[in-house]
Parts: structure tokens; C-alpha cells; sequence
């Protein structure tokens, strides 16, 4: 009988040295100051809109002239855009329109891509704005740049002073002239007309004065980022080609509009400051959209 007892105290160590070691792991756990990662916030948008659908018609008929003189059942299908091949509508769609007027060919294009981060310490937005920062660069823009319009006045002041040097000589202004101008720094579109005073059909008219067409430039109020990016095609064996690119953020989504014209005999050149006016108007819109 006296076994017994020996038994118990055995089994009583046992478990009290078992409920000891289940404490210290315990207590390794719970310590206080273990490392936390708290998940980034998520985007704002979780969706995106129909793209085809984002540009109201009467936008379309502002922007793709030439379909008002199209039949009926063609000026619908032209307004009813071609939507770009995507696998994931609800991370990136788009949408292209294009139209042959007598004069000129006025072409649009949208697309929008819903940016997703899949590290918990790195938000969409974050993520969305690297994505942004890498088209501004490729641009050759930089946001910690001085904005366009400032450096457009330093321009006109240089060409102010060339133009009352050429006058003071009485000398017409040499090519060559123009060419240094130009690679110190004058827009794309003032190297090509890009600002000439045609009308939106691309009729000929007088030649406007080169300041007004503006640099491809980083813009303000528009999304979180935006910039303009200005690509005029020099006259050559064909007609001028004139594309007009703008790019912003906001939240999550990054939005790309392109805007071109290419008028229908080589003599004419388009007017580059209205695409860039029209192509700024419509991501404005489609910003508002977004915000709704």
C-alpha cells in the first residue's frame, strides 16, 4: 500500500513540469513589443468602368469630327468604340475610336488600370504612383522638375530677345537659327507648326505665333499626378501625324488618354495646342467619373 503513493507524486511531477513548459511557450508568445505588420490601406477604386461607355457621345462627336458626315448606322458604330483585348476587366480595360473626315483623321484612345499591391506593407497607391512615376519618366518628365507653363516663359523671353536681335539687323531669321532654338529646348510642336491656326478639321489657316503651342509638361489639379506629353511628327512622304498624350493618377488607377490627327494632305499641319486643350478636357471628365 505504501506503493502507491510514490505512484502519485510521481505522476503529479510529471504534469506540473509539463504545465511549467507550456507556460514559458506561452509566455515566449505573448511577450510584449513582438513585431506587428499592419496591412497597407487598400485603393480606393475596386472596380473599373466600362470603358466604351466612359466617353459620353456628345464628347465623341467634339472629338471625331468627321463621323457627323457618316451614315447613320456607320456613325453608331464608330461611336461604339473597339474595346481593347484584356483578361482582367476589373485590373485593366480600354477603348479606341477613330474617324476619316474630307480634311483630316482624328483618332482616341483611353486606357485605365486598376492597380493592385500585393505586399501588406506597400499600399495601392504607393504601388499605383510607381507605376505612374515609370510613364513620366519614360516621357522624359520629372515631377520634381519646374512645371512646364514657368519654363514656357522662360522660353518666350529668349525667343523675345533673339526676335528683337533679328529686327535690329534687319535680317531675316536663319534656319540655323532655328534649329539651336530648338534644341535648347523649344517644344516638339513649335519645331513642326504644331500651333498653326487651322480650324479642328484640319483646314489650313494663318500660321499662329509659336509660343502658343506648350511643351510636353507636368500638369497641376488633375488626379493626384498628372503630365501632358506632346508628339508631333515632322512632314515627310506622308501627312503629319500629331498625338497628343495624357497621363494621371488617381487613387489606385492610372489613366492614359491619346489624342491624334492626321490630316489628309501632307500641306497641312494640325493644330497641336487644340488636341492637347481637347485631350486635357477629356481626362478632366473622365477624372470627375471616377470620382463619382
Amino acid at each position: 500500500m505504501a506503493y502507491v503513493p510514490g505512484v502519485a507524486l510521481l505522476a503529479a511531477l510529471v504534469v506540473g513540469c509539463s504545465a511549467g513548459a507550456d507556460s514559458n511557450a506561452n509566455g515566449a508568445d505573448s511577450k510584449a513589443g513582438s513585431p506587428t505588420v499592419t496591412p497597407a490601406p487598400p485603393g480606393k477604386y475596386l472596380t473599373l468602368p466600362a470603358p466604351c461607355r466612359a466617353v459620353p457621345r456628345s464628347t465623341l462627336k467634339d472629338l471625331l469630327p468627321g463621323a457627323a458626315e457618316l451614315p447613320g448606322d456607320q456613325q453608331d458604330k464608330v461611336f461604339r468604340g473597339s474595346a481593347a483585348v484584356t483578361y482582367d476587366t476589373d485590373r485593366k480595360v480600354g477603348c479606341s475610336w477613330k474617324a476619316d473626315g474630307p480634311n483630316a483623321t482624328r483618332s482616341l484612345s483611353i486606357d485605365l488600370e486598376r492597380v493592385v499591391s500585393y505586399d501588406p506593407a506597400v499600399s495601392d497607391d504607393d504601388r499605383a504612383d510607381t507605376v505612374y512615376a515609370k510613364k513620366e519618366k519614360a516621357a522624359g518628365l520629372s515631377s520634381s522638375a519646374t512645371p512646364g507653363p514657368p519654363d514656357e516663359k522662360d522660353k518666350k523671353d529668349k525667343k523675345g530677345e533673339a526676335s528683337k536681335e533679328s529686327e535690329g539687323s534687319g535680317k531675316a531669321k536663319d534656319p540655323a537659327d532655328a534649329d539651336a532654338t530648338d534644341s535648347a529646348g523649344a517644344s516638339p510642336s513649335e519645331s513642326t507648326g504644331g500651333s498653326s491656326g487651322e480650324s479642328s478639321s484640319g483646314t489650313p489657316g494663318s500660321s499662329s505665333s509659336p509660343e502658343e503651342a506648350l511643351p510636353s509638361r507636368i500638369l497641376d489639379s488633375l488626379g493626384d499626378a498628372a503630365f501632358l506629353q506632346d508628339l508631333p511628327k515632322k512632314a515627310g512622304s506622308t501627312a503629319q501625324h500629331h498625338t497628343v498624350s495624357v497621363v494621371f493618377r488617381t487613387s489606385n488607377v492610372v489613366v492614359t488618354v491619346r489624342y491624334a490627327e492626321q490630316p489628309a494632305l501632307v500641306t497641312q499641319v494640325p493644330d497641336g495646342r487644340e488636341l492637347q486643350e481637347k485631350a486635357q478636357a477629356l481626362a478632366r471628365k473622365l477624372a470627375e467619373t471616377l470620382s463619382e
